[in-house]
């Protein structure tokens, strides 16, 4: 397996083995594609007791949708966890897959862009979901449209399709 570097990641984008819808040139980078923040967030009641964590726990019962205009802002605690979800939509062919990784100039900030789902599977094609995280101390204000995390493209042996729970994910 390999990393696609800018002019590998353009070549397969003129390929069609790679889609992002949108996407603006300067979004790619040397070694991956910048990734922006959309503008519908999952937030996290808060409520008291216990919610079991089991195969068939839903998130959606936990957490409430926020919708924001572009311009508005959402503000994180330190120590909070919110969903949000990238504006662009990745199609990617059966034998590439990907990595989500935050950016190290808000990462200077406490800010985290995924907790555990970093990885994502050959053939996918949905909106990508950031588990959200402020290790910071104060609050942090963040704005949809924000280049917020990056998108790496590796090259896969073999082929396989993704066909999971979230296969047509455009919500947090």
């Amino acid at each position: 397996m390999s990393i696609l570097v800018g002019q590998e990641i353009r070549a397969a984008l003129s390929r069609g083995e790679i889609i992002i819808e949108p996407l603006e040139d300067f979004q790619i980078g040397p070694g991956s594609v910048d990734l922006t923040l959309g503008n519908d967030f999952r937030v996290f009641k808060k409520q008291m007791g216990v919610h079991h964590v089991h195969n068939e726990s839903d998130f959606a019962d936990v957490t409430e949708l926020v919708s924001l205009a572009d311009g508005e802002y959402i503000t994180i605690a330190p120590c909070e966890m919110i969903l949000g979800i990238t504006r662009e939509r990745i199609t990617l062919s059966e034998n590439i897959a990907g990595w989500l990784e935050g950016r190290s100039r808000f990462a200077r900030f406490g800010l985290a862009v995924h907790v555990t789902a970093g990885f994502m599977q050959p053939g996918i094609s949905n909106q990508q979901v950031l588990e959200i995280v402020n290790l910071g101390h104060t609050p942090l204000a963040l704005y949809p449209g924000t280049r917020i995390c990056q998108f790496i493209f590796e090259r896969c042996l073999g082929s396989a399709k993704y066909r999971g729970r979230f296969v047509d994910q455009v919500r947090p």
